[in-house]
């Protein structure tokens, strides 16, 4: 199998690099100024981010860290500071940053503390060098926890989506849980109004009744040199 950076663009050297950082910091910040004051995101971002010349990359990397500082409270009031004995994870949203964050390619750390990335795949996955050793992270996370039941769904459209759940239950064989792996047509819409979810999707998080945040955990643990941009 080929070696694949997941994630990676070569532009990300200059676009959040060391001499980018002041710019980004100071442009989310009054993106985050702006939609604590009613400014709908889009519109914002748009002016703030072409007041600061910033590349498309660099304007989506802002639209997700920011958010407004109503929505972090309520997210925050839903996070689960300890894990829960079952878990519902969404689970190409789950891997893919596992997979992002072991090819050393940039990740955002949003302001609700979530992992995520610029993978950007729009419906196509395929699965990669990296994608093992995300599902072998993921699975011992799941033990260390002493979670009994997890529930994982992918996204049935998006390619290669039976591989992966093949993958999946294939690598938790011998594992002291049970593991579901099930294909939907729409997964953000399945977890909307569930407890114990495992997301990083803005969408997700504000729509599911409680939360928790696995990846940053692993990522912490166990992938602590991988790039996490922090701006505010």
């Amino acid at each position: 199998m080929d070696v694949v950076r997941r994630g990676f663009d070569p532009q990300d050297s200059h676009l959040f690099g060391p001499q980018a950082m002041g710019k980004l910091r100071a442009a989310a910040q009054e993106l985050s100024y702006l939609i604590d004051r009613g400014y709908e995101l889009k519109s914002a971002s748009t002016f703030v981010c072409n007041h600061h010349l910033l590349a498309e990359r660099q304007r989506l990397a802002l639209a997700r860290i920011v958010s407004t500082h109503e929505a972090l409270a309520r997210r925050e009031e839903k996070r689960l500071t300890a894990a829960p004995s079952s878990l519902v994870v969404d689970g190409f949203n789950a891997v893919i940053t596992l997979e992002v964050a072991l090819s050393g390619s940039v990740l955002l750390e949003g302001m609700d503390g979530t992992i995520r990335d610029l993978a950007g795949l729009r419906g196509t996955y395929r699965i990669v060098d990296k994608t093992a050793m995300a599902v072998h992270l993921l699975l011992e996370r799941f033990r260390s926890l002493g979670v009994r039941e997890i529930q994982i769904f992918l996204d049935q459209p998006v390619s290669n989506s039976g591989r992966l759940k093949t993958l999946l239950l294939d690598a938790a064989a011998g594992y002291p849980f049970h593991l579901q792996v099930e294909l939907f047509p729409g997964v953000d819409g399945m977890l909307a109004g569930l407890d114990n979810v495992v997301s990083a999707d803005a969408i997700v998080l504000d729509k599911c009744r409680s939360w928790y945040n696995l990846n940053r955990e692993i990522i912490a643990e166990s992938i602590p040199e991988a790039w996490i941009v922090r701006l505010i």
